[in-house]
């Protein structure tokens, strides 16, 4: 019997050969690595607190990729100010720090001249005085009649000297121009008025103090009305007027401000410069014909001061 070919043999009994491993469709190929990528944020969030990057991907329940999240804007610090908050901030710390050198200068030399007048005064009155001496009532009465006229009549002179020798004369104008343009600094060339009107001031208090009779009396008390008057205004004017320091309960007595408010139109030069006084600053406008003026302002401010009282914080 014929035997079949070796060939034919093999070729029936050979095994198939085993087919190579396919690559997994991309679609699984993607989601394994989602699900790795979840997998490592848990990981990282247990281990640490760690969250995942900005744009990480995530994975959802279903096994399909979530968009990356979009990275987060970043923020100022919330104390950071503007510039120009920051810079009228340095102009109010500047304006408090000149506003409190004045106010010590101010409140020191109204301290001492106080002391000083109601000593000189006691002391006056009892050195001159013989042991079993009557108290002179008359001498007395005459220093207190001369204070007090002194003191009304420094107001004519502050008007006068105000108008011709402040503004009218050149010297006088290259001084007191400081006090009509923004002050630089706690103090101003203008200061230097009050420094020469104290001179008189004081030596009508020297001369009247040592001099033992009715007439030295009578000059002292001239001496202290000048003083007084000095210190009424600079309290008002500096102070009330100008805010060059705090004056507590004076800005809230209504002759007061209206006398603050008369002076105010006197920096408006609206009227060739009236008032030029002070305290009968208000007169001076009536006399004009500017009392409707003074009105209005002192509507406008007590408006604004309600204003004030019923938002504090709102803008000055």
């Amino acid at each position: 019997m014929a035997t079949a070919p070796c060939s034919s043999v093999h070729a029936g009994s050979a095994l198939t050969p085993r087919p190579k491993s396919q690559p997994a469709p991309l679609a699984r190929r993607g989601q394994g690595r989602t699900l790795l990528s979840h997998r490592m944020n848990i990981t990282m969030s247990k281990a640490g607190g760690a969250q995942p990057r900005p744009g990480m991907a995530r994975a959802s329940a279903n096994g399909t990729q979530a968009p990356p999240s979009a990275a987060p804007t970043p923020q100022p610090p919330a104390d950071r100010r503007s510039p120009a908050a920051e810079r009228r901030s340095a102009r109010a710390a500047k304006r408090a720090r000149h506003a409190a050198v004045y106010q010590a200068s101010a409140l020191a030399a109204t301290f001492g001249i106080v002391a000083l007048a109601v000593g000189a005064t006691a002391l006056r009155i009892t050195r001159h005085l013989d042991a079993g001496d009557p108290l002179p009532l008359g001498e007395l009465a005459g220093t207190l009649v001369l204070m007090a006229g002194s003191a009304v009549a420094m107001e004519m002179y502050a008007r006068w000297a105000h108008r011709v020798l402040w503004h009218d004369a050149a010297w006088g104008w290259a001084l007191h121009a400081s006090h009509h343009a923004p002050r630089e600094g706690a103090f101003e060339a203008n200061d230097l008025f009050a420094l020469a009107n104290a001179l008189p001031a004081m030596g009508l208090c020297l001369y009247g103090f040592l001099r033992p009779d009715a007439l030295g009396g009578a000059l002292f008390g001239a001496g202290l009305g000048v003083t007084l008057f000095g210190i009424s205004y600079m309290f008002v004017h500096d102070g009330l007027v100008h805010r060059r320091f705090p004056v507590g309960p004076i800005a809230d007595v209504p002759v007061l401000r209206r006398i603050a408010a008369a002076h105010k139109l006197h920096h408006s030069d609206k009227y060739g410069g009236v008032p030029f006084g002070m305290f009968l600053g208000p007169q001076e406008l009536e006399a004009v014909g500017a009392g409707l003026d003074l009105e209005a302002l002192l509507a406008a401010q007590s408006a604004k001061r309600g204003a004030k009282d019923a938002d504090p914080l709102a803008d000055p």
